[in-house]
C-alpha cells in the first residue's frame, strides 16, 4: 500500500535492493539537521554540577551556622550538616531533580517544597535513630534557607547555558490498526505532561481515521515487503523522529520484529505501545526469559513501611493542623455560625476503605434544609456519573461560597484523619448513594481510605469529569507513595490558591 499516492514495492523481484535499499531506510536521519538529544545532554551535563553545588552550599553553610550558635560542638555540627547535606543530594537525585528525564524542564516552587518536606521527614527519623540533641524547631530553622537555595538554584537551569537548547518535544509517527491509533493520539493529546506531539500516522488496512492527523501512507493487512519503506518514507515526509507501534491482530509477532529491524537499520527510534494502563513506571521491571520480554508490575503498597509511615503522618499532620489551626477554625465556625440560621458543623455520611461508612464532619456551607431541597434540584444536576454538582447552586450561602472557593470548608475533616477514618491524602470520599451506583472499577476506589486531598483535588475537582475523577483515584489506590503524597500536599496549595473547580 506504501505512501499515499505513490506505488511500494510488493514483491522481492521489484524490491529495491543494495545501496537504493540503504539510502531509503536511511533517508529520514541523514537530512535532518537536529542537535537535539545530543546538544541538549552536554548542556544540561555542564550546569548539573553548578545546580547540584548550589543547593549543598544554600543548605549546608547557613545550616552550620545556625546549629554552631545553638552552642553545639563543632564536630557533632559538622557531621549534622554533612549527613542532611547527603540525605538532600541523594532525594533529590532519586526523584530526578538533576535530569531531563520529566517534561517541562526543571522542577519548579512546589516539587522543590515538597522535597524540602520529605527532607525533614527523613531527618526527623534519622535524628530520633542516632539521639541527636538538636531541637525541631532548630532544625527547621537551620534548614528553612536550603529551600530558598534549592528554588534559586533550579532556576539556574533555566538560563541558557552554552551548547544548550530548548529540550524538543517528540515528533511521533503512530503506526497501527485504526482503532489503536486513536486511542493513542487521544490519549497523548489529552496531557501535556509528556515530551510527545504525534505528527502522523501510518495505519494498517484502509480503515479511516476521524483524528485528522496526516497519513502519509498504509501498511497492507497482511506483512507484506514494503512495511519498512512505508514507515520510513512516512517518518522522513513529516519530520518525525520516533515510530510508536500499537500492537494488534494484524502488526505483531514476526511482523513487529521485523518491523523493528528495519527501523533501527533506517535510524529511526522505534516505541511499542503497551495495553498496560494506570501502572506508575517504577513499579515495572522488564526481564528476559526463553527469547521473551516479560514486565514484571510490582503490587500496589498496601502494608509495610510505607502504610506504617502514611498512618503515621497523617495522625501526626492531623494533630498538629488541629492545634495549629485552633483560631482559625473558631473564627470560621462564629462565621458560618452568625452568617446563616443552624448548626455550625455538617455532619455527613461517607463511605471510606473497605466500604466502610463513616460520618464526615465539614463546616456547614448551605442552608439548614439543603437536603430536603435536593430533589427538586435534581434536573439541573451539571455532573456526570453518580456524583451531584452544581456550579450556582442556590442552597449555598454567601459565607459558604467563601468557604468552598479556599476549601476551608474541609478543614473539620482532620478530626476524622485523627480518627483513622481518612487519610491526608487520597480519593474523594464519596456518598452512600454514589456507592450504590458504582461498577466493580470504581468500587476499587475504596480500596484505600479517602483524603482530605488527593489527585482530585489538585487536578480540576468539580470541573472534572466524572470518568477522569474515577481514573486519577484508580492511579493514585494503585500507585502511591510517601513521596506521592508529598507532592500531592505540596501542590494542594496551589490548588487551594487558584480555585479552580471548587463550587
Amino acid at each position: 500500500m506504501g505512501l499515499a499516492g505513490a506505488p511500494r514495492p510488493r514483491s522481492v523481484a521489484n524490491r529495491p535492493s543494495g545501496n537504493e535499499l540503504d539510502e531509503l531506510w536511511r533517508a529520514p536521519s541523514a537530512q535532518r539537521e537536529r542537535g537535539g538529544p545530543a546538544t541538549g545532554k552536554r548542556g544540561t551535563a555542564r550546569c548539573i554540577p553548578v545546580v547540584a553545588g548550589a543547593e549543598l552550599l544554600g543548605l549546608g553553610v547557613p545550616a552550620w551556622f545556625l546549629l554552631r550558635t545553638d552552642g553545639q560542638s563543632r564536630a557533632s555540627v559538622t557531621a549534622a550538616v554533612v549527613l542532611a547535606a547527603l540525605v538532600w543530594s541523594g532525594l533529590r537525585t532519586v526523584r530526578g531533580r538533576y535530569s531531563d528525564r520529566h517534561p517541562g524542564g526543571p522542577p519548579g516552587v512546589l516539587s522543590t517544597t515538597g522535597d524540602w518536606l520529605l527532607l525533614i521527614g527523613l531527618l526527623a527519623v534519622l535524628s530520633t535513630v542516632t539521639g541527636d540533641p538538636t531541637g525541631p524547631a532548630t532544625a527547621v530553622a537551620a534548614l528553612l534557607p536550603g529551600l530558598s537555595a534549592g528554588i534559586a538554584a533550579q532556576a539556574l537551569r533555566r538560563l541558557p547555558w552554552p551548547g544548550r537548547r530548548r529540550r524538543a518535544s517528540r515528533r511521533v509517527l503512530v503506526v497501527g490498526e485504526a482503532p489503536g491509533v486513536e486511542r493513542a493520539v487521544r490519549l497523548l493529546a489529552s496531557r501535556t505532561d509528556h515530551p510527545y506531539a504525534v505528527v502522523a500516522a501510518v495505519p494498517v488496512g484502509t480503515m479511516a481515521l476521524e483524528c485528522g492527523i496526516p497519513v502519509p501512507g498504509r501498511l497492507a493487512p497482511a506483512p507484506a515487503d514494503d512495511d519498512v519503506s512505508t514507515v520510513l518514507g512516512g517518518a522522513f515526509a513529516q519530520d518525525a523522529d520516533l515510530a510508536l507501534v500499537v500492537p494488534g491482530p494484524r502488526l505483531t509477532g514476526e511482523r513487529l520484529r521485523r518491523l523493528s529491524w528495519g527501523l533501527h537499520d533506517g535510524g529511526l527510534p522505534l516505541s511499542v505501545l503497551s495495553e498496560l494502563s494506570g501502572i506508575a513506571a517504577g513499579r515495572v521491571r522488564p526481564t528476559a526469559a526463553a527469547g521473551l520480554t516479560l514486565l514484571h508490575i510490582a503490587p500496589p503498597l498496601r502494608r509495610g513501611p510505607q502504610s506504617a509511615l502514611k498512618a503515621v503522618v497523617d495522625r501526626a499532620g492531623a494533630a498538629l493542623g488541629l492545634l495549629t489551626l485552633a483560631p482559625l477554625l473558631v473564627l470560621i465556625g462564629a462565621a458560618v455560625r452568625l452568617g446563616s440560621d443552624g448548626p455550625v458543623f455538617h455532619r455527613q455520611t461517607r463511605h471510606g476503605k473497605h466500604n466502610r461508612p463513616f460520618t464526615m464532619w465539614k463546616f456547614r456551607t448551605m442552608v439548614a434544609d439543603a437536603e430536603s431541597r435536593r430533589e427538586r434540584l435534581v434536573a439541573a444536576n451539571e455532573a456526570d456519573g453518580p456524583m451531584f454538582k452544581l456550579r450556582r447552586d442556590p442552597r449555598v450561602t454567601a459565607i459558604g461560597r467563601l468557604l468552598r472557593r479556599t476549601s476551608l470548608d474541609e478543614l473539620p475533616q482532620l478530626l476524622n484523619v485523627l480518627r483513622g477514618e481518612m487519610s491526608l491524602v487520597g480519593p474523594r470520599p464519596p456518598l452512600p448513594e454514589e456507592v450504590s451506583r458504582y461498577d466493580e472499577r470504581e468500587l476499587r476506589r475504596l480500596a484505600v481510605k479517602p483524603g482530605l486531598t488527593g489527585l482530585w483535588q489538585v487536578s480540576g475537582r468539580s470541573d472534572l469529569s466524572w470518568q477522569e475523577t474515577v481514573s486519577l483515584d484508580l492511579w493514585y489506590v494503585d500507585n502511591w507513595s510517601v513521596a506521592t503524597d508529598m507532592g500531592l500536599m505540596a501542590r494542594t496549595l496551589r490548588a487551594v490558591t487558584d480555585g479552580r473547580g471548587a463550587y
